[in-house]
């Protein structure tokens, strides 16, 4: 469909503004270097190379820049020089202000080491040589990383006896700073993966040392989404950085769609943004590439195919994404295009160049560039007019594939063009295209002020384009990304050991209902089996419907521990400590003491704690709030460095991206068999991402070393405690084999037991001597619970109501804490039935399991 209107497009060059620019108080800094330097192996190393975390956290002020080149060796006659790099020519010639070398790594290979005798001359020489620069840059010299794994060509013995001592020798010789990247980062190996290059951790670390070496105060890692330097764009967030050496941006939508969409401006990416605008703020990202004075040609579509990759891999932009082109900048777009038609969701472009001999050539009717054309024809290597006329890999000619593939094109242009003229341009390739079988959209801009020979018009219908990019933009409706949701902190690593090497394992489900009803916990159970073949497996289920984090965490002793000492624990309480009232404090202490008392057990035992959904739950999440409950449980887990999945924030978000809902899929915090799947894959997901690293023949268990407790009072040796240890008189008893006569329903283990009971107000009162910090009984709570009064070591009496809200339907197992924060000493609880004044309660009974403390 044809419009007959027409906007257009401006040729010359718009000033751009990267918010780069230098100035006389900015400090320069060149990190001078090999692979470790440069970032191989770091999903994003233009982010996350040490260089780049260094630069984010010295701020404004500061310009580090990474000179650093993977293989390279300090020795000039290893087999790699760093002084016969490019690298280097630039770090010199960038007159820099300060010098970080990192070099020594790849000299430890033994074909490079034969030359070690050089090592200090050739240093003295890199040292000499920047020393001798008019900027008279301060100088660091770094010691070697450790290396974690003997066995390879690099040599841990070499850097760790011979390269690292010259370095540190070489520095005080010089009298030059000397940084330690050894001796910090040797219990760091987690980071290094290959047991060679630092993962994005890693460079952190070494980021931080540097920072500290520099300014003299601990270095705080400064996180951002993109690399670069963050400024604010029309409201949102812009990074400008480097890419391949050429100038590039991304500008974040405030709440991206998912899968990423994005659209890429070719050419004056400041020029005619509303549509951009438009875009961020329905959730597209905004992409740009500087290659300006390239036209589109071959080196220039490589350096578009690499930053595609850079973005689609390291960034997860999506697969297909719109072009954007004005002016010149349709050389670039169709160009790329035409080679990748797969790549591209649609095409966009405001007066299009399409065929070089029209414009700068101006061979055609249109007003030619001289100055532009003699640029263009050094850039694609013609030696003459002759050659560049007969070139054909232009927009205009090739428009087969791009047919094929239906991607749709929308132009929009000034008929008054005399720059470049439509006739020349947009509709010849508009009607071969047409020919073709592709998709196209002319639309011509007539109203407004139109300048420069009608090339620069105003866009009259910038929600047009705006709408035709997201019309022809695919929605992306697959699942969120489980692993968005799972911490792996300190990861699993023992359990996996113990799984592969030793055969046997204990695995243990703490939590409440969810837990003890079958779905995930089945699930999950048969992943890790099926994991690990050959492991004997205990799987030990020890959930109890109704309880949260207090009663597990006194528990452990009798449900968890008695067969031995578990070695990968899951809990959950998420849900019952929030839904039982339980106190901040006491959720901390609670889940604290759990993660304690596993590992005084056994120290190497892997822990992870799970955060469940519920109504509660999604609605703060949706007011852009966490929720306390989990705010509380991550805080334990974060001081325990333990692994967390958020299963809560993920089934939210999930529902709110439309995947499912609560009420005819999840349906209740006890979830359908759909919701029951939705955790276990997401669990499984967690274990798979946890358990990727191969496990080698000797690697070992480690214990984890406890840190200080957040909370001095935490549950950390809770117990329960037999009835029959309390003294009792007067109308108590223990009744050996209780069970309700209402018929009303009860818990496992709460019913035919023994239970203390007492039920007549002031009648007698049970003693219970104990030794500890913390007092509590574990109760039976069902509709005729009554009142109880209760002192320690002869106090002052305490009423409390043992009716719960779940009381007046179930027999509920309830833990009530009496008494907490006491000195941890020999004292006596005791108990009694206070005077009923409520004639509507059933009754006013007092049915004790147990007893519990922490001692």
């Amino acid at each position: 469909m044809k419009f007959t209107r027409i906007l257009f497009m401006l040729l010359f060059v718009l000033p751009i503004s990267y918010g780069n620019a230098q100035n006389e108080e900015v400090i320069k800094v060149a990190c001078i270097g090999n692979s470790i330097t440069f970032g191989h192996g770091i999903k994003d190393r233009i982010k996350n190379a040490y260089p780049a975390q260094l630069n984010r956290m010295l701020g404004e002020g500061y310009e580090v820049r990474n000179f650093g080149v993977s293989g390279r060796t300090l020795l000039s006659k290893g087999n790699s020089p760093y002084i016969k790099t490019e690298a280097y020519t630039k770090a010199l010639d960038y007159q820099p202000d300060i010098v970080i070398i990192k070099l020594g790594t790849n000299d430890s290979k033994d074909f490079n080491w034969i030359y070690k005798a050089d090592f200090e001359s050739d240093y003295h020489n890199l040292i000499e040589s920047f020393q001798n620069l008019k900027s008279k840059p301060s100088i660091y010299l770094c010691l070697a990383a450790p290396v974690y794994k003997k066995g390879k060509k690099i040599s841990a013995e070499i850097v760790t006896n011979e390269v690292n001592p010259k370095i540190r020798g070489i520095a005080k010789k010089h009298r030059l700073n000397l940084i330690d990247l050894y001796t910090p980062l040797l219990d760091k190996g987690d980071f290094f993966p290959d047991a060679i290059h630092p993962n994005g951790k890693g460079a952190g670390e070494m980021a931080k040392i540097v920072y500290e070496a520099l300014t003299g105060k601990a270095g705080v890692l400064v996180d951002q989404t993109f690399p670069g330097k963050k400024s604010n764009w029309k409201g949102f967030s812009k990074y400008d950085f480097e890419f391949d050496g050429k100038k590039a941006f991304i500008v974040e939508p405030t709440k991206p769609l998912y899968g990423k969409p994005w659209v890429w401006r070719a050419r004056f990416p400041g020029w005619h943004t509303e549509m951009d605008s438009i875009l961020l703020s329905e959730g597209f990202h905004i992409a740009y590439l500087n290659t300006n004075s390239q036209f589109g040609s071959p080196r220039a579509v490589k350096s578009w195919d690499r930053f595609y990759k850079y973005l689609t891999k390291a960034h997860d932009f999506s697969d297909k994404l719109a072009l954007e082109g004005v002016s010149r900048g349709g050389l670039f777009i169709y160009n790329w295009a035409k080679k990748y038609p797969e790549r591209v969701s649609c095409i966009y472009a405001e007066a299009p160049v399409l065929d070089f001999t029209s414009w700068p050539g101006g061979f055609g009717s249109g007003i030619g560039s001289a100055k532009d054309w003699r640029i263009l024809k050094k850039e694609y290597g013609f030696a003459s007019d002759a050659e560049a006329k007969k070139y054909t890999d232009m927009p205009m000619h090739g428009l087969e594939k791009l047919a094929a593939a239906k991607v749709p094109v929308l132009h929009m242009i000034s008929l008054t063009d005399s720059v470049v003229p439509p006739t020349e341009n947009t509709l010849p390739l508009i009607n071969k295209y047409i020919a073709l079988g592709g998709i196209a959209t002319v639309v011509t801009c007539t109203e407004g002020k139109q300048t420069l020979h009608g090339h620069h018009f105003p866009i009259e219908t910038p929600r047009l384009g705006a709408d035709f990019i997201k019309y022809y933009t695919k929605k992306e409706t697959g699942p969120l990304s489980s692993s968005a949701y799972h911490k792996l902190r300190n990861g699993l690593q023992n359990s996996t050991i113990k799984f592969q090497h030793g055969k046997k394992g204990r695995v243990a489900f703490l939590g409440g209902s969810i837990t003890h009803n079958g779905g995930w916990r089945d699930s999950v159970s048969n992943y890790i089996q099926k994991r690990f073949p050959d492991t004997e497996f205990e799987f030990i289920e020890a959930g109890l419907p109704s309880t949260g984090s207090t009663p597990a965490a006194f528990r452990m002793k009798d449900d968890l521990f008695k067969g031995g000492p578990i070695d990968l624990l899951f809990e959950e309480a998420a849900v019952n400590d929030a839904t039982n009232g339980r106190t901040d404090q006491e959720q901390i202490r609670a889940m604290e003491g759990i993660v304690r008392h596993a590992r005084y057990v056994n120290p190497a035992t892997d822990i992870v704690i799970m955060h469940f959904v519920d109504p509660g739950k999604m609605k703060t999440y949706r007011q852009g709030k966490i929720p306390a409950v989990i705010q509380n449980h991550e805080k334990v887990a974060a001081h325990y460095k333990l692994p967390t999945i958020n299963l809560a924030k993920e089934v939210t978000d999930r529902i709110d991206a439309g995947e499912f809902t609560w009420k005819d899929d999840f349906k209740n915090l006890h979830p359908s068999p759909f919701g029951q799947g939705i955790y276990a894959n997401s669990m499984i997901s967690f274990l798979e991402e946890a358990w990727v690293r191969p496990v080698a023949e000797d690697d070992k268990i480690k214990s984890y070393a406890l840190p200080a407790p957040l909370d001095h009072f935490s549950y950390d040796k809770g117990e329960l405690v037999d009835i029959k240890e309390a003294k009792y008189n007067g109308d108590w008893k223990i009744v050996e084999n209780w069970e309700p006569t209402d018929g009303k329903a009860t818990r496992e283990n709460f019913t035919k037991v023994p239970m203390l009971i007492g039920e007549k107000a002031n009648d007698g009162k049970l003693n219970f001597n104990f030794t500890g910090n913390t007092v509590g009984i574990a109760v039976v709570a069902g509709p005729d619970a009554g009142i109880i009064a209760y002192r320690i070591d002869k106090g002052k009496w305490v009423e409390l109501d043992l009716l719960t809200n779940w009381s007046r339907s179930l027999h509920l197992p309830w833990f009530f804490t009496l008494a907490t924060d006491l000195e941890n000493k020999k004292h006596t609880l005791q108990i009694k039935i206070a005077q009923q004044e409520d004639p509507k309660r059933a009754g006013n009974s007092c049915r004790i399991r147990y007893f519990y403390t922490n001692k």
